[in-house]
């Protein structure tokens, strides 16, 4: 069969997340390095965000459609339950994460540390006071979630734990997130069990 390529950064967390699933389910892949908005990404994505993925004649955009692509097309650990109810748990996870949990941990939070907009070249500590109420909201709200099974939805990892991941680690990189994390003990919990999974491991973006 022909070799899945992915196409994006490897530090953005959504390039992660299809790097995983591949990893989970034993999907050989190669990954092809190129940024948001340039011609090879645009040629796949209208809005030229990334991940894009290419399999022989099929193009794809979006991580979620290139999940249940990856998870329909290839065997292996399934990614998305068959039965409705989980399966729709895993679909409503993925939504609060790309339009919530996403904006306000990474777009909001973390970037204003890695791109500081502060006047004096600092992070701009009016953004980031700012995101802090939805990020402590947002934290405990995961960890009553992941408190009894150690997994977002059943007793297994599937594509909704993939999603989380990325952005829990992100947060830990800098002080409020740390702090955060660290009075969420289901959490942590859940958070350093599955950093040891191969597929975590194995897609660790560079410095």
């Amino acid at each position: 069969m022909t070799r899945i390529e992915i196409i994006g950064i490897p530090i953005s967390n959504y390039v992660r997340v299809i790097r995983m699933a591949c990893e989970e389910k034993g999907i050989a892949y190669a990954l092809t390095p190129a940024l948001p908005q340039t011609p090879e990404v645009l040629a796949i994505h209208p809005f030229g965000k990334i991940p894009v993925l290419r399999h022989g004649d099929v193009e794809l955009c979006e991580s979620k459609a290139i999940a249940t692509y990856l998870d329909k097309v290839f065997p292996g650990n399934p990614l998305l339950p068959a039965e409705p109810l989980p399966a729709a748990r895993v679909e409503q996870w993925v939504s609060m994460t790309n339009t919530v949990i996403d904006r306000t941990m990474i777009r909001e939070y973390v970037l204003s540390y890695v791109f500081p907009k502060g006047t004096g070249g600092e992070p701009d500590r009016r953004i980031i006071d700012a995101a802090l109420p939805a990020l402590q909201r947002q934290v405990a709200v995961l960890d009553q979630a992941v408190a009894a099974t150690g997994y977002l939805v059943g007793g297994r990892f599937t594509f909704a734990d993939i999603n989380v991941m990325p952005i829990l680690a992100g947060i830990q990189r800098y002080p409020e997130g740390r702090q955060a994390m660290a009075d969420a003990r289901a959490l942590t919990a859940y958070f350093q069990r599955h950093a040891q999974r191969p597929s975590f491991l194995a897609t660790v973006p560079p410095a």
